[in-house]
């Protein structure tokens, strides 16, 4: 992160009322920091330093980017820094916040941390996916994951993956993961998948909603490359998404590539960050007679 914060951009819902409370309230005191606020021109907010600017110029403006709201507010803003090595804090004002892990009541002082240099910095690697379709190439990011599944179709799909080259499966089913570590804990975690610490070089493949219960997931290297080809059936229709937006449409003969990117993204924790208080919390685990 540049010292001293100069310029912050924030990114949330404004319009749900839970996240404009955090946000003007993060505004006000940013302002009386003599922190300049980035905010998209639609924002409606306001403030002495606010500055409205495209949120596409976050990358390039900020020192530290905010999010409000839950994971997927997160992992929004960081498709908008990932790029440019801007760290994020996340404030959580959504349901579960494996990823925004400060608590409302401790905006404020979380915030006054960052500007001092004091949370802790943890980096995390991103997926670098490449969709090719004849001579069309799409290539995005993730945080979390890359998903390839079916679109607007009961019918399930049939595809092939591949890692480093060598044949792994032909699968049947509504589509497959392939998770960070970081992302062991989203989407691939409902379809079965272990929890990864978020530290160790492994990649997860899920297949989701698989044909056959042999189907499972497996972890590999995370330098693997792993290749997806959908194969031809009747009415197949399937797209890409990372970290839950569109890459784009996935037809029979296209190739998927998901490999880890050089990129890299630093989130910002509090202090007295646990990741494994973190799970229990957002697990329920322990809650028993034994819990501590």
């Amino acid at each position: 992160m540049a010292f001293p914060v100069r310029r912050c951009a924030l990114v949330g819902r404004f319009t749900d009322p839970r996240v404009a409370e955090s946000v003007q309230t993060l505004v006000t005191h940013l302002g009386q920091r003599g922190v300049s606020v980035l905010v998209s021109p639609d924002a409606a907010l306001e403030g002495t330093t606010l500055q409205r600017v495209p949120e596409r110029e976050f990358g390039e403006r900020a020192d530290l980017l905010i999010a409000v709201g839950g994971d997927g507010t997160l992992l929004y803003g960081v498709r908008l820094v990932a790029r440019h090595r801007v760290p994020l804090l996340g404030v959580n004002r959504g349901r579960v916040g494996f990823l925004t892990d400060v608590m409302p009541q401790e905006t404020v002082a979380a915030v006054d941390a960052a500007l001092e240099g004091r949370l802790r910095a943890d980096e995390r690697p991103l997926l670098h996916a490449r969709l090719q379709s004849g001579d069309q190439v799409a290539e995005a990011l993730a945080l979390n994951d890359v998903v390839m599944q079916k679109h607007d179709t009961g019918r399930t799909l049939d595809f092939e993956t591949r890692i480093n080259g060598q044949f792994v499966n032909a699968h049947g089913g509504d589509g497959i993961i392939v998770a960070s570590a970081t992302g062991s804990t989203a989407y691939a975690l409902s379809c079965g998948g272990p929890i990864v610490e978020p530290q160790l070089p492994a990649l997860v493949i899920a297949p989701i909603c698989p044909h056959t219960m042999s189907d499972r997931p497996i972890v590999v290297s995370s330098a693997s490359l792993i290749e997806v080809v959908l194969l031809e059936r009747p009415d197949t229709h399937a797209h890409v998404t990372c970290d839950g937006a569109v890459l784009g449409e996935f037809r029979p003969a296209d190739r998927l590539e998901v490999r880890l990117s050089a990129e890299r993204v630093t989130l910002l924790h509090p202090p007295g960050y646990d990741y494994y208080s973190m799970l229990r919390s957002k697990l329920h685990w322990g809650r028993g007679s034994f819990e501590r």
